[in-house]
């Protein structure tokens, strides 16, 4: 099944279910694939891979946002935007372990021979397709940066 039939599927039993916080965030979830379908010069069908990087947007949004309400001492509200990334989690492919995302860029340095911090360009440019939807940005460019400093 298509990841956007799914999201659909699983909205309309969460409807059926009375559950609020799934309901909500499904209904977010897909107003923002709409909206990424509908951009643009010509509306298209979004691929499931397209759909997923949606998904990790706003997961991200989510985090964020949390965070930034712990900050403000607005503990109900990052409450909810955690509950509401916990949603889009299920929908996300699992994250690589610090040991994997090692592995990835190791060989990603070794394959473009990077030596310095100025190449950080390049081993990004091999590790984040194979991370995509699985690692955060800034996690990846961090160890890179490290690895090569």
């Amino acid at each position: 099944m298509a990841l956007k039939a799914q999201l659909q599927s699983d909205l309309n039993a969460s409807m059926k279910a009375r559950d609020e916080v799934t309901t909500a965030t499904l209904r977010m979830a897909l107003t923002a694939i709409t909206t990424e379908e509908v951009a643009g010069k010509t509306a298209r069908e979004l691929t499931d891979d397209e759909v997923l990087k949606v998904l990790v947007r706003e997961a991200k949004k989510r985090r964020e946002a949390a965070e930034a309400f712990d900050g403000a001492g607005r503990t109900e509200l990052a409450a909810r935007e955690r509950a509401e990334g916990e949603v889009l989690d299920r929908y996300l492919p699992a994250q690589l372990g610090d040991d994997e995302l090692t592995e990835l860029i190791s060989a990603a340095i070794a394959e473009s021979g990077a030596s310095s911090p100025r190449d950080i360009g390049a081993v990004m440019k091999l590790v984040a397709p194979q991370v995509a939807g699985r690692a955060d940005g800034k996690r990846v460019s961090d160890e890179v940066r490290r690895r090569l400093s």
